[in-house]
């Protein structure tokens, strides 16, 4: 999720489209905060690992 949302926002802020910067914005937040639960050990949706 880290990666598609890098990939977002480059493709976003090279053809200027906001909404793909929104959306890479929120991808990668989302992707933080799994890995985040996931290196603390906590089980998100019965995985571990994201």
């Amino acid at each position: 999720m880290i990666v598609l949302g890098v990939i977002l926002l480059i493709v976003g802020f090279i053809f200027s489209i906001p909404i793909l910067w929104t959306i890479g914005i929120v991808v990668l937040v989302i992707g933080l905060v799994l890995l985040l639960l996931g290196a603390m050990g906590r089980a998100v949706g019965t995985r571990r690992h994201y």
